[in-house]
């Protein structure tokens, strides 16, 4: 549920891609839209999108956490930290990586190494404001900018991503 009410948004197209994404006349920064208990699959706005990308891998020694450019990531012993394509750097589940990511020869399964996604459409939806979300229920808090990208995995499973990274590796499959 949003706890905050924007003001009234201008609809521009993004860069070649046939996304349109809303931006602002005129918005304070220091006001953040608050994103819970979201469902993308109820947003007639939201739109299906796939990544492709090759990201190289790292497998957490110990836990820690690192500062992704959407804020905190923690993670646990084995997780994969990941370095994508245009250099932007997060965190996945060792769980989730096993079942969402491949090796590029010559890296090995499970070894450090360049990685390809497996595609796997996702729900996206640009944000026509600065915005936060939880990447789980009460997992690390994510912040976009205005123009950056909503991602919803699964239910109650969120990312946001920058719309320059987003215009670089994802596409539409409407």
């Amino acid at each position: 549920m949003a706890t905050l009410t924007p003001p009234a948004l201008l609809a521009q197209p993004l860069a070649d891609k046939g996304f349109f994404c809303g931006f602002l006349a005129s918005w304070r920064m220091a006001d953040i839209l608050r994103l819970d208990d979201l469902d993308l699959a109820k947003d007639p706005s939201a739109r299906r999108v796939v990544k492709d990308e090759v990201v190289e891998a790292q497998f957490a020694a110990q836990a820690g956490r690192l500062m992704s450019a959407v804020g905190d990531n923690h993670y646990a012993v084995g997780d994969a930290l990941l370095t994508g394509s245009t250099g932007d750097r997060w965190c996945v589940s060792r769980d989730r990586f096993d079942a969402k990511y491949r090796p590029e020869p010559p890296t090995r399964l499970g070894e450090p190494g360049r990685y390809r996604n497996l595609p796997s459409p996702v729900l996206a939806k640009c944000m026509p404001v600065a915005f936060c979300v939880a990447r789980s229920a009460g997992g690390d808090l994510l912040q976009g900018d205005a123009g950056d990208w909503l991602l919803q995995y699964a239910p109650g499973d969120h990312g946001i991503v920058a719309r320059a990274r987003f215009e670089r590796v994802y596409r539409l499959i409407e």
